[in-house]
Parts: structure tokens; C-alpha cells; sequence
């Protein structure tokens, strides 16, 4: 987009039936706070805009576990969840809620827009309904029997052991979960969003106009318009929601996926109200780019469903990007609510006070940006210890130590320039561009490597020009030093906000820079000579064994042992015993891994069988990286006919489980079976 003159960034609305925990904060909240605040810095014009979604089943559900209605249910994970984004640092201009008479009313007029324009089908279908409670049922409020594995406790829209997308229809013996009952078929009536018409636009908005999108995020809509759009229940047979405005929609409200995305333009107009300011340039005016950020779990509805409801309405701006992100896992192992398997950012903020930049700075280092990625508590503490307090601590306490003691915490002169200043000012003037640049093409990893290597070169020129010796025989040439090292951390004290707010603000606070933009960092002439700098306390203090223990205890004994889930297809036909004997299925000791180029799922394995080597090609490394593999027992079938994949001779197939969410398991030995042992 060309003569961008304002940027309305929306963060993903988070779903108020539980906290927020760190997953969230790296999949949506700090990648879209990182881009607004470098926005601002830059001089841009920027509405950062979020808010609780409050609406859907699985509120009502909730609620009625904790024996609240939906409106305290909403009411108390809202105020939660907002606290723990302003105490976290997250700066939204607004962040608002979809139980709010604004959005209900802005919701209620987008749908009435599209219905007048004849966007909607309506159709007629059998639901079950509860006849004590006197309502239909939402499919998580039926349970039965799964017709695909014989669960008993399977819900109307999926079984939770095997995986399978089910109709509530389709469950053997349904009972309603709220009383008990069979529930009965009753016809009903429903509002559609008929996808399929919007397909060819889509195509050429999305796969022509689009495609410099994040790989990910383009896969992932080429997928859906690949395998064709479908027609789109977008009401509900509730009272928890918003009321669909028509005559005839008695007791019907709008499906959660349609209202919540509406709530980035109800959230907007709550901030006009506040501020005094003109909503309608951030969501109506050409010269706006709008960037919605999200996880991976979203794509459809802000890629997909939510455009096309801004194309069929007519008055808002579409999406210029979506840079969605992949899942972050925590010790290995998939983010959990349900098992609580899940650092909360409330309890982190209570546990570690004061540390918000720590984990800012290593969930950004960890971003799941191009895939997922995995947070560890000892990869906290080491990136803590070994990169915030061992590099950008250490310089800003010993350029803050050396000024107290050699010039009264005074900006000393900039004395004769030599080559090594010269050398030091053309690196930091690379710097604003390097890391704004990044931080514009939705590269915060990498952005905020750059910062720290701007620390890197400030540890460096201190470290080769020695001041603490150079003080006793050339007292200029030590005021030139440390009148440079000053100016690199002014430099770091504005490029480190959009990545450790809290930080920058202690370093701008202590050398008077407050106000300073963007555009005045990348030289060495920020400060003035004979500044008197305030007190700067260690900034990251080194976080010991002790405490990071007590997270990883405090993390296992939480956890919820529930069943997993596992894909249970049906069965095979028979075979006979002579067809299973041909198999020769061994152990086999996989000793090398590596990625084959241009492939995103395929790794070659070079393993041992005991009596040879050979090379399997296996389609596992969305999963597992080589690192992993390597080194583990797995069961193979070694007497598959060769195949030639990606011009590598294959020679076998490594066997795997398949969980419900399509994630792959190694399907190991129990002891230790020595590499080529039969199966049998």
C-alpha cells in the first residue's frame, strides 16, 4: 500500500473462559505491541485496538461450572485479563469488550447492512431440543456415543478421544448434557454466509494480491479455497449474544465467529467516544492499513471469513497484511488449558515482579514466527543471565559505574576523535533502519537480535579502548571513550522500547530522553555535554537455579493428567496370517538426520539395523527437527519396496502414531531391544 497515513493494528480478541498464559503473548500480544509502539516511535499514526470476546458456547458452559452467570463469568476473566496486559506492558490504545452496548449495537448494524443487501440464506434444519429446559442445544451441550470408536462421552461436535468432527445427528444415543433428557429433533431456522459466492474474489484478493503474505498464513488459505468454501451458519438458537435484529429471530443471537471480529470496529468507536478523536479514518479511508495480528488457529476467520464480510457489507477497509504466527510449546510439550499445562501470565507477573522485559525478551527471541517453537525455563534463565544481564546490563552498569566515578555522573566532553569513533558511529547509524525495517516486515526475532547486537558493539568499544586503564594516563582520550559509550546507550534507550518498555523507560528516565522518537537515534550526538545522569539500578539481576525450579515443580504438579486424545480410525478388512507375516517389522537405531532441501515435512534418516546401514526418507520433520531424532529406537517396516523420493533411494518406513491433532508419536520398544530385533 502506498501513502500510508495511518495504521489501525487489531491483537486478536482473547476468549474471556480463563486467563491469558505466555502462548498468547507470543503468538498475537507482543509481535502487535512491538509494531505499534516502533509505529509510534516512528511518528506514525497508529490505533492499536483489542478487547474480550465474550460471547459463544463454551461461555455459557463455564459459567455454569463455576455456578456464575455469563455476564460475572465475562466480568471476571475481563478485568484479569486486562490487568495482566497493562501490568504486562502491552500498550492498546483501547481495549474493550464484546458484551458492551457498543459493540452489541455495532454488531447488530453490520448484520442488518448485509441483510438488507440480500447477503444471508436462510434455511430451515432438524436441531435437537431439551423440552424441560425449553431451548435448543448448542452441539457441546449434547454428548453420546461416538459411531466412530465407541466413546461414550463424545459432544455433538467433536469426540475428544478419537478426533473426529461429528454432527450432533450422528451420535448413538444422544442425551442433552444440561438435564439428562433425550433431547428431541425440531425444525429451526438459520441466517448463512454463503462463502462459495465470494470464492473467486477471494482468489484473486488472497492467492494474487496477497501472496508476499507469511508462507504459513498463504498455505493455509490456499488450502481452504483449494478444497472450496462452503455456505456458513453465522446465527444461533441462545440467549448469550448478540440479539440478531430481525423480526423473526426470536431467541436467536449472532454466532461468536461473526461477532468478535466486529468487535475491532466497536472497540474503536469506544476509544472515539473516549478521546474525542474520528473513528472512521482507521476503518473506512483508503490511506489505512489495517494489519490484523493472530495465531495460527485464526487464519480462516481473518483471512478468509472476516474479509468477506467486509467485502459483502462495503463501507470498511480489508486486511493489507495478517502475520500470523505458529503455537509456542512450553517444556516440550503442547499448551494445555484444559490440563493447565500453561505459564499464566498473572501468576509469572507475581512470581517474577518486575520482570516483565525478561520474558519479553525471550518469548520474542522464541517466537514461533515461521513455525512452532518451544519455551523452557532454563532457556529463560539462560537468556536472562547470559544475554540481558551478561551483554546489555553489563554495558549500561559499567558505562554508569565509570561515569559516577570519573565525572560525577556528568556527560563528559567529546574530546579528539580518533578512527575507532569513527568506526563506532557508522555501525550505530545502520542500526535504526536495520531493526525498523525488520520490525515492518513482521520480523521481531530478528529485530530484536539486532538491538542486542547494538549492545554487542557497545561492550566491544569499551572493552578495546579499556578506559579504567586509559584514566591514568590520558584523561581526554578516556572522556572521548566514555562520552561515545554514553551515546550508544541513549541509542539503546530509544530502539529497546518497542522490545523492553520497561527497561527503556529506566534508561531514558536516568539520561533525560524522554519524548525522544525514533528518527533521533543512529547518531552519537543524542546527548548534551555536562548532563548530570540519574541512578541506574541493575537492570536484569541474575535469576537463580532456586527460583527456576520452583517453576518447573510448581509447573508438573499443576498439570491435569486427562486422557489423550488419539486418532481412532476404523478398522481395516481382515487379513490373513500369512499377509501379516510377510512384514518384517525391526528396531532400527536412527544414528544421522538431516532436513532435505525445498521440503517442509520430509527428513533423511541414515539408520542403523544391526546387521546394515540404510537411508529412509520420512515425512516427520514438521514435528521433530533432526537434533531430536537422532539418537532414538524406532520400529520400522524394513521390507518395503525401495522408493525413489526427491531422488534419494529410501529403503523402509519409520512407524508413527497419529494423535488428534494430526501430531505425529514415535512408536518405540519398551526396554532396551537391540537395533534389527524382530518384531512379532
Amino acid at each position: 500500500m502506498e501513502n500510508v497515513k495511518r495504521y489501525t493494528v487489531t491483537a486478536a480478541l482473547p476468549y474471556t473462559n480463563g486467563p491469558v498464559h505466555i502462548g498468547h503473548l507470543a503468538g498475537c500480544y507482543l509481535p502487535s505491541d512491538i509494531y505499534a509502539r516502533y509505529l509510534r516511535l516512528a511518528g506514525e499514526d497508529v490505533l492499536y485496538i483489542c478487547g474480550s470476546d465474550e460471547h459463544g458456547v463454551a461461555i455459557t458452559i463455564k459459567a455454569a461450572q463455576e455456578g456464575l452467570t455469563p455476564q460475572q463469568l465475562v466480568d471476571k476473566y475481563h478485568n484479569i485479563i486486562k490487568n495482566s496486559f497493562a501490568d504486562f506492558g502491552i500498550s492498546f490504545d483501547v481495549y474493550s469488550r464484546t458484551s458492551s452496548p457498543v459493540h452489541h449495537k455495532t454488531a447488530s448494524d453490520f448484520f442488518k447492512v448485509m441483510h438488507d443487501k440480500g447477503v444471508f440464506t436462510k434455511k430451515t434444519s432438524s436441531q435437537f431440543y431439551d423440552n424441560e429446559t425449553r431451548q435448543f442445544l448448542a452441539d457441546r451441550y449434547i454428548s453420546g456415543t461416538c459411531p466412530n470408536c465407541a466413546y461414550e462421552k463424545a459432544y455433538g461436535d467433536q469426540c475428544e478421544r478419537c478426533g473426529k468432527s461429528l454432527d450432533p445427528t450422528d451420535l448413538i444415543n444422544p442425551k442433552s448434557t444440561l438435564t439428562g433428557n433425550t433431547p428431541e429433533l425440531r425444525e429451526t431456522s438459520h441466517w448463512y454466509l454463503p462463502l462459495q459466492t465470494y470464492e473467486p474474489w477471494l482468489k484473486e484478493w488472497l492467492l494474487e494480491k496477497h501472496n508476499d503474505w507469511k508462507t504459513n498464513v498463504i498455505g493455509q488459505c490456499r488450502s481452504w479455497l483449494t478444497q472450496g468454501l462452503h455456505e456458513r451458519s453465522i446465527t444461533r438458537d441462545m440467549d448469550w449474544g448478540v440479539k440478531v435484529p430481525l423480526p423473526d429471530a426470536e431467541g436467536k443471537v449472532l454466532y461468536v465467529w461473526m461477532d468478535a471480529p466486529i468487535g475491532y470496529i466497536s472497540a474503536a468507536k469506544e476509544w472515539a467516544e473516549a478521546t474525542g478523536n474520528q473513528w472512521e479514518p482507521y476503518w473506512k479511508n483508503d490511506d489505512t492499513k489495517l494489519v490484523h495480528f493472530i495465531g495460527k488457529d485464526n487464519i480462516v476467520f481473518h483471512c478468509i471469513i472476516f474479509p468477506t464480510m467486509l467485502k459483502a457489507h462495503g463501507d470498511f477497509i480489508l486486511p493489507d497484511n495478517v502475520p500470523a504466527n505458529e503455537f509456542l510449546n512450553i517444556e516440550g510439550d503442547k499448551i494445555s488449558t484444559s490440563r493447565n499445562w500453561a505459564v499464566w501470565v498473572h501468576e509469572y507477573l507475581q512470581d517474577f515482579p518486575g520482570k516483565q522485559d525478561v520474558m519479553r525478551y525471550v518469548l520474542t527471541a522464541n517466537a514461533p514466527e515461521t513455525k512452532d517453537n518451544d519455551f523452557s525455563w532454563k532457556d529463560f534463565q539462560a537468556k536472562n543471565n547470559n544475554e540481558l544481564a551478561a551483554i546489555l546490563g553489563n554495558l549500561v552498569n559499567r558505562v554508569s559505574i565509570l561515569t559516577g566515578k570519573y565525572y560525577n555522573g556528568k556527560i563528559p566532553a567529546r574530546g579528539v576523535q580518533t578512527q575507532a569513533e569513527a568506526g563506532l558511529g557508522q555501525e550505530v547509524q545502520a542500526y535504526p533502519d536495520k531493526i525498523g525495517n525488520l520490525i515492518r516486515d513482521y520480523k521481531f526475532r530478528e529485530a530484536q537480535q539486532e538491538l542486542m547486537n547494538l549492545a554487542r558493539v557497545g561492550n566491544k568499544y569499551l572493552t578495546d579502548n579499556e578506559p579504567w586503564k586509559l584514566v591514568k594516563t590520558d584523561e581526554e582520550r578516556t572522556a572521548t571513550v566514555m562520552h561515545h559509550s554514553l551515546q550508544l546507550l541513549a541509542n539503546l534507550a530509544i530502539l529497546s522500547d518497542p522490545f523492553l518498555p520497561h527497561t527503556s523507560i529506566k534508561l531514558r528516565e536516568a539520561l533525560g530522553l524522554h519524548g525522544r522518537q525514533w528518527n533521533e537515534a543512529g547518531t552519537l550526538q543524542i546527548l548534551q555535554e555536562g548532563f548530570e545522569m540519574g541512578k541506574i539500578d541493575i537492570l536484569f539481576d541474575q535469576i537463580e537455579d532456586a527460583a527456576i525450579d520452583a517453576q518447573i515443580e510448581k509447573l508438573h504438579a499443576n498439570r491435569v493428567q486427562v486422557e489423550t486424545p488419539v486418532k481412532i480410525n476404523p478398522f481395516k478388512a481382515d487379513i490373513s496370517f500369512d499377509d501379516f507375516s510377510k512384514m518384517d517389522l525391526r528396531i532400527a537405531h536412527i544414528l544421522e538426520a538431516e532436513k532435505i532441501p525445498k521440503t517442509q515435512k520430509l527428513l533423511k534418516l541414515t539408520v542403523d539395523l544391526g546387521i546394515e546401514k540404510r537411508t529412509i526418507v520420512s515425512g516427520i520433520a514438521e514435528y521433530f527437527s533432526p537434533e531430536e531424532v537422532v539418537g532414538r529406537k524406532v520400529c520400522i517396516v524394513a521390507n518395503l519396496a525401495p522408493r525413489n523420493i526427491k531422488g534419494i533411494q529410501s529403503q523402509g518406513m519409520v512407524l508413527m502414531v497419529e494423535d488428534a491433532q494430526g501430531k505425529l508419536m514415535f512408536l518405540q520398544s519398551d526396554g532396551e531391544a537391540p537395533a534389527g530385533a524382530e518384531a512379532r
